[in-house]
Protein backbone atom coordinates (compact mmCIF):
# COMPACT_ATOMS: atom_id res chain seq x y z
CA UNK A 1 0.00 0.00 0.00
CA UNK A 2 2.85 2.37 0.78
CA UNK A 3 4.29 1.85 -2.70
CA UNK A 4 1.03 3.19 -4.13
CA UNK A 5 1.37 6.35 -2.03
CA UNK A 6 5.00 6.75 -3.06
CA UNK A 7 4.11 6.47 -6.75
CA UNK A 8 1.31 8.98 -6.26
CA UNK A 9 3.77 11.31 -4.51
CA UNK A 10 6.23 10.94 -7.40
CA UNK A 11 3.47 11.66 -9.88
CA UNK A 12 2.43 14.81 -7.99
CA UNK A 13 6.03 16.00 -7.71
CA UNK A 14 6.41 15.43 -11.44
CA UNK A 15 3.35 17.56 -12.17
CA UNK A 16 4.65 20.29 -9.87
CA UNK A 17 8.00 20.25 -11.68
CA UNK A 18 6.30 20.31 -15.06
CA UNK A 19 4.11 23.30 -14.32
CA UNK A 20 6.53 25.38 -12.24
CA UNK A 21 9.73 25.09 -14.29
CA UNK A 22 10.37 26.75 -17.66
CA UNK A 23 10.18 25.11 -21.11
CA UNK A 24 7.11 23.04 -20.30
CA UNK A 25 5.84 23.41 -23.86
CA UNK A 26 8.76 21.37 -25.20
CA UNK A 27 7.68 17.97 -23.88
CA UNK A 28 4.56 15.97 -23.29
CA UNK A 29 2.18 16.50 -20.41
CA UNK A 30 2.89 13.14 -18.77
CA UNK A 31 6.62 12.76 -19.44
CA UNK A 32 8.02 14.39 -16.30
CA UNK A 33 5.28 12.99 -14.00
CA UNK A 34 5.92 9.50 -15.41
CA UNK A 35 9.64 9.90 -14.70
CA UNK A 36 8.77 10.96 -11.16
CA UNK A 37 6.45 8.02 -10.59
CA UNK A 38 8.89 5.46 -11.98
CA UNK A 39 11.88 6.88 -10.12
CA UNK A 40 10.06 7.09 -6.80
CA UNK A 41 8.86 3.49 -7.09
CA UNK A 42 12.32 2.19 -8.01
CA UNK A 43 14.03 4.15 -5.23
CA UNK A 44 11.45 3.05 -2.65
CA UNK A 45 11.94 -0.60 -3.55
CA UNK A 46 15.73 -0.21 -3.48
CA UNK A 47 15.60 1.44 -0.06
CA UNK A 48 13.34 -1.25 1.36
CA UNK A 49 15.68 -3.92 0.02
CA UNK A 50 18.53 -2.01 1.66
CA UNK A 51 16.79 -2.52 4.99
CA UNK A 52 15.02 0.78 5.65
CA UNK A 53 11.70 0.31 7.39
CA UNK A 54 8.71 1.33 5.30
CA UNK A 55 7.04 2.99 8.29
CA UNK A 56 10.06 5.13 9.21
CA UNK A 57 10.22 8.77 8.22
CA UNK A 58 13.70 8.51 6.72
CA UNK A 59 12.64 6.39 3.74
CA UNK A 60 9.86 8.85 2.93
CA UNK A 61 12.16 11.88 3.10
CA UNK A 62 14.87 10.28 1.00
CA UNK A 63 12.40 9.10 -1.62
CA UNK A 64 10.45 12.32 -1.96
CA UNK A 65 13.44 14.68 -1.88
CA UNK A 66 15.36 12.58 -4.43
CA UNK A 67 12.25 12.34 -6.62
CA UNK A 68 11.79 16.11 -6.53
CA UNK A 69 15.43 16.59 -7.55
CA UNK A 70 15.16 14.07 -10.40
CA UNK A 71 11.92 15.62 -11.67
CA UNK A 72 13.42 19.11 -11.64
CA UNK A 73 16.56 17.93 -13.43
CA UNK A 74 14.53 15.98 -15.98
CA UNK A 75 12.24 18.92 -16.73
CA UNK A 76 15.15 21.32 -17.17
CA UNK A 77 17.41 19.01 -19.14
CA UNK A 78 14.72 17.63 -21.41
CA UNK A 79 13.41 21.11 -22.16
CA UNK A 80 16.85 22.45 -23.01
CA UNK A 81 17.70 19.44 -25.18
CA UNK A 82 14.38 19.67 -27.03
CA UNK A 83 14.83 23.38 -27.74
CA UNK A 84 18.33 22.74 -29.08
CA UNK A 85 17.16 19.87 -31.28
CA UNK A 86 14.21 21.89 -32.57
CA UNK A 87 16.41 24.84 -33.53
CA UNK A 88 18.93 22.53 -35.26
CA UNK A 89 16.14 20.83 -37.18
CA UNK A 90 14.63 24.16 -38.21
CA UNK A 91 18.02 25.37 -39.44
CA UNK A 92 18.51 22.17 -41.45
CA UNK A 93 15.06 22.42 -43.01
CA UNK A 94 15.59 26.09 -43.83
CA UNK A 95 18.89 25.31 -45.57
CA UNK A 96 17.28 22.47 -47.50
CA UNK A 97 14.46 24.72 -48.65
CA UNK A 98 16.90 27.44 -49.73
CA UNK A 99 18.89 24.87 -51.73
CA UNK A 100 15.72 23.55 -53.34
CA UNK A 101 14.74 27.06 -54.43
CA UNK A 102 18.15 27.78 -55.95
CA UNK A 103 18.20 24.49 -57.90
CA UNK A 104 14.71 25.10 -59.31
CA UNK A 105 15.56 28.54 -60.65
Amino acid sequence: MELLFVVLGGLILGFVARYTLPRRSTNGVLLVPAIGAAFSAALWVALTWAGLAWDAGLIWWITLVATAAVCAAAALLLGRARERQDSERLAALTRARARARTTRS
